[in-house]
């Protein structure tokens, strides 16, 4: 007979956020919420468009492209014919906006709303990007291809360092524009449970990786190409001859990717390990539920053939490298098929960067064809597509969930609200009379507040760039170091924000674990990244400031 194990005490924190949990999971479901939300946008568009609110500001964007509708397949929804030289022009040019409220009580407004419902989902990326990468991943999972990777991961890292690698892989994913969210979050999990970890831990260290950090890597990303070009037409404002190259952040998001890395890991092992506690599956008479995710203490779990694990894995990376040759011919050659057709460039505009959540989802496609193949888990095309059609079920609720999301985020943008608040921000710090590290450290947090409504890297830079650029160049600080400053500011509130168009499924990957888990479930984990990495990496841009290390090559903080 065993004594039963008396609870830790928590500490005021963890009851802070225990609370922050519980508060969160007893609102209404998330439809609901945004259900209530697109009522509000409608009545304070109707509020604010009464008082004639309205702001005038400069705003750095590519110039509008002539294209013709084209109705190929028979279908009644045109497509845009574009020239290919008018595609990948990475030119932009400022010009002065005035913006008003649009009230969505108006006949226009009124008009919007019955006649925009279908596009407004159809043209919400993230519905397409999920169904696109849940057929590869999907059926990689059903096949058992996951769990082998994981096991294998497992089995080849030490123990100590697996929250690092999750964490840096997430970081990195950056490069891979959304992959990083429907790939490695799951996987995150997944990997604390074969170890006996809490897999609410290893989703939450994933999420952070992704999310919060989206704005450095190791290597120029298709992002930095977009927001060196912003940078450089604002910078022109000033002074026509002023121009930052790809590389201006380089070292900066190096070191960051690195100081991050460790940081994340140190919150997830120090602050929400601790707090969630041992977990325990339904299987052990535990509160949580995992039934349908391999568990180290599960005795109902069937044992794992490692002969035919190990052959499933051999066929899969048959597979992963027959794919890998396919890319390599069409993008080693000068004239590659997926290069950029005007410039040859892989990264800038180029159909690889464009289609990765395709070739993601053709890698796992084909990598969990080929282990299901070798390990007997997929016995014939029946089965394959039996997987699919099992994690497409699993996706409806999403899907619903994402339609009402699309409509609020459609009537939101419709108002010109979220426009309207950040000019006005960015208004009040250009005002401050303030030196211009304070100044730096002031725009990174008024870029923090905007995330909460503009989650978006590009919309955001876009609006403040031709303020926030010339305002800096005229204080000696360097383009440059600006950007860096965004780049801290722009992604920390990501894990936090309801406007994050992936949280409805993360919510879903917590309940996999915790049958009650909710968006305040989510929220409460993330709480601490948010705070810390804010702080941390605010800290870390003053030292880098204030020791006058170059940003990139021959990106100095300040101007020389």
């Amino acid at each position: 007979m065993t004594a039963e194990a008396v609870p830790a005490k928590r500490t005021f924190s963890q009851k802070m956020l225990d609370g922050v949990e519980k508060i969160g999971n007893k609102v209404p479901h998330p439809v609901m919420i945004f259900l209530i939300l697109i009522g509000l946008i409608i009545v304070l568009s109707a509020i604010f468009a009464a008082m004639q609110v309205q702001v005038t500001y400069e705003v750095t964007e590519p110039p509008p492209v002539a294209a013709e509708e084209s109705y190929p397949g028979g279908t009644y929804e045109p497509s845009l014919d574009v020239a290919p030289e008018q595609l990948y022009d990475t030119d932009v040019e400022t010009h002065t906006e005035t913006t008003k409220i649009e009230s969505l009580l108006t006949a226009d407004g009124i008009r919007f709303i019955f006649t925009s419902a279908v596009t407004n989902f159809t043209n919400f990326g993230v519905v397409g990007v999920i169904l696109v990468a849940m057929v590869g991943v999907g059926l990689a999972e059903q096949a058992g291809l996951i769990g082998a990777l994981i096991r294998k991961l497992v089995a080849v890292s030490p123990k100590w360092s697996l929250t690092f690698i999750i964490v840096l892989l997430g970081i990195l994913s950056s490069v891979a524009s959304d992959a990083g969210y429907l790939v490695l979050i799951p996987l995150g999990a997944v990997a604390f449970l074969s170890v006996g970890r809490h897999p609410l831990a290893g989703l939450a260290a994933a999420f952070a990786a992704v999310g919060a950090t989206f704005g450095v890597n190791v290597i120029i990303t298709p992002i930095d190409g977009i927001v060196t070009e912003v940078t450089n037409e604002s910078a022109h404002l000033v002074d026509p001859t002023r121009t930052i190259g790809l590389t201006a952040n380089l070292y900066f998001g190096i070191a960051s990717t690195i100081f991050l890395a460790f940081l994340i890991t140190f919150i997830t092992e120090k602050f929400i390990e601790p707090r969630l506690g041992r977990y325990e599956p339904i299987g052990n008479g535990g509160p949580h539920d995992a039934t349908q995710l391999p568990t180290p203490d599960d005795t109902a779990e069937p044992e794992i053939d490692q002969a035919a694990e190990s052959r499933g894995l051999r066929f899969a990376l048959g597979g992963f490298l027959a794919v890998l040759g396919i890319l390599l011919l069409l993008t080693v050659p000068p004239s590659g098929i997926l290069r950029n057709p005007e410039t040859g460039s892989l990264v800038e505009d180029s159909p690889l960067m464009d289609g990765l959540i395709f070739i993601i989802m053709l890698i796992f496609l084909v990598c969990g064809v080929c282990y299901g193949a070798g390990a007997g888990s997929l016995k014939g095309s029946a089965a394959a597509m039996e997987a699919i059609t099992k994690t497409f079920a699993g996706l409806g609720g999403l899907i619903f969930m994402l339609l009402v999301i699309a409509q609020f985020i459609a009537y939101f943008n419709y108002t010109n609200m979220a426009t309207i608040a950040a000019v006005k921000m960015a208004d009040g710090l250009e005002s401050a009379n303030i030196g211009p590290l304070w100044l730096l450290v002031g725009f990174i947090v008024v870029t923090l507040i905007l995330d909460i409504i503009i989650p978006g890297v590009i919309p955001k830079w876009a609006i403040f760039a031709p303020v926030f650029v010339p305002l800096f160049l005229r204080l000696g600080v360097a383009p440059q170091t600006v950007l860096a400053a965004y780049r801290v500011g722009d992604s920390p509130m990501n894990v936090v924000t309801p406007l994050m168009v992936y949280l409805p499924f993360i919510v879903l990957l917590a309940q996999r674990y915790k049958k009650a888990a909710g968006v305040g479930t989510v929220v409460s984990l993330m709480i601490p990244y948010t705070l810390i990495i804010s702080l941390a990496w605010i800290l870390f841009f003053v030292a880098w400031y204030l020791l006058g290390i170059p940003l990139g090559p021959g990106a100095p903080v300040e101007l020389p």
